[in-house]
């Protein structure tokens, strides 16, 4: 009766403890996600989004085709330190997270112990002793429990952390690829354009000697030429640097990279962003912070937990010859078991101390939270607005090339028939290259908005 009577107890007790907040498990609050994504079309300045496939979830083989750049990838992912690192903390987080689970099992220990003594001259007299001990952590308030709970959100936000790191290891790699086909599309036309300022000399090299021009025309001409040449240098200089970090970045010696050609590049233009509560899904990082406010959530539970009792059950076996008073006797068996209850009541403020610490870091972690989904939606409006814009420029700037490259071919003839100044010729020239570069820096500029905008919605999901 006494047995039944202390089991209905502890079953009255946990059922009390756990409607005064016990036992909880984490649920989502609030958090603000309204006009996340502007648009700079649309006049309420909020971008609507009716489709649920978002382009964040385009695995990285879809997006970029590029042969030459797939395995670039895939030498990364298999080679990056931070990649590696991310694995190894999973790993750890994994550990963790399988000991807070044993931790609801018994201890037990096996402490087998000996002695020979003599008495008086008498005869050894041999003892032994093989106990097996246990002791179990009763988890009737919760302590076990939410510091398991933590562990598991932590997995969580550590594989999240993982998946951030293979994105802008894979992002890392497309812009430093894409920028060495920028700058070798750079490079062609500075090549070009040295054939072209050459010529430009020879020619008023040409009409000096024939008394139509002055050597003023020809030293212009000369140091446009020189100027070029300058040019095409430094370009040189960024791709192998370019090409030194890349090889770094996806874990090999610095070496040349094999490339195809800015032009032959196929990326999506048309992009389906989705909405704000699934670009909470699809961003690893977003979902970390999530996971990180949970795990303090639990960090609070831990801490209410630990101003209930702590009960241990302490059972114990031994197979021994000592007991009874006897000096010598055959071996037998010896059971016993031990319970024990500890209530807190005076802990100089620690106690109270550790909640009001980890209730500050719950509100900490969702003010994060609440930056990191506000930052998930500037980064893709920053990324449209880049796109759009490098789009839109390009546009412009390949007819003004074609218009300068008439203006080049025309003020060439103009200047032979004493028409036009050597200023103009070098001017359009001058005009007709930097038209030509700045195309190629906004090509460029364009297919790293369509890198950023995939990593800022999800980097191919998680």
């Amino acid at each position: 009766m006494m047995k039944k009577c202390s089991f209905a107890c502890m079953v009255l007790a946990a059922g009390l403890f756990a409607s005064c907040g016990l036992y909880q498990k984490y649920e989502r609050p609030d958090v603000n996600t309204t006009g996340l994504i502007r648009d700079n079309v649309s006049l309420s300045d909020t971008l609507v989004a009716t489709d649920t496939a978002s382009f964040g979830n385009l695995p990285w083989r879809s997006l970029f085709t590029d042969p030459y750049l797939q395995e670039l990838i895939q030498k990364g992912l298999d080679n990056n330190t931070d990649l590696l690192n991310a694995a190894l903390n999973v790993q750890m987080a994994e550990a963790q997270l399988k000991a807070s689970k044993l931790a609801f099992l018994p201890q037990f220990t096996f402490s087998p112990q000996g002695t020979i003594g003599w008495w008086d001259g008498n005869g050894a007299a041999k003892t032994y002793s093989l106990p097996v001990s246990a002791s179990w952590n009763v988890d009737l308030f919760g302590n076990l429990l939410s510091q398991k709970r933590s562990a598991q959100v932590s997995l969580l936000a550590t594989k999240d952390y993982q998946v951030v790191v293979q994105s802008n290891v894979i992002a890392g790699i497309a812009n430093m690829y894409y920028t060495l086909l920028m700058l070798d599309a750079q490079v062609k036309v500075l090549n070009d354009m040295t054939g072209l300022t050459k010529d430009t000399w020879d020619m008023m090299q040409l009409q000096m000697n024939l008394g139509r021009a002055r050597s003023t025309s020809v030293q212009s001409a000369e140091a446009n030429y020189y100027s070029v040449q300058t040019q095409l240098t430094e370009m040189n200089r960024q791709i192998r640097e370019v090409e030194n970090s890349l090889s770094l970045l996806i874990g090999q010696p610095a070496q040349t990279i094999q490339r195809g050609k800015l032009e032959d590049q196929v990326l999506p233009s048309e992009f389906s962003t989705g909405i704000g509560i699934q670009l909470l899904a699809n961003r690893a990082d977003v979902h970390a912070a999530e996971m990180q406010l949970a795990s303090c959530f639990y960090n609070v539970e831990t801490a209410r937990s630990r101003f209930y009792p702590q009960i241990t059950i302490s059972p114990s076996g031994a197979f021994t010859n000592s007991g009874g008073g006897a000096i010598v006797n055959p071996g037998k068996w010896l059971f016993s078991i031990v319970g024990s209850l500890v209530q807190p009541i005076f802990m100089r403020g620690q106690l109270t101390a550790a909640l009001r610490v980890s209730e500050a870091q719950q509100q900490q972690a969702f003010n994060t939270w609440q930056h990191a989904v506000l930052q998930a939606g500037s980064e893709v409006s920053n990324a449209l607005v880049q796109y759009n814009s490098s789009e839109e420029k390009s546009k412009l700037e390949a007819k003004q090339v074609e218009v300068l490259e008439k203006n080049v071919e025309h003020t060439r003839m103009l200047f032979t028939s004493s028409s036009s100044s050597y200023l103009e010729v070098i001017g359009a020239q001058q005009s007709l290259l930097n038209a030509k570069l700045s195309k190629i820096t906004d090509d460029f500029s364009k297919m790293q908005a369509v890198v950023s905008l995939w990593t800022a919605l999800g980097g191919g999901g998680k």
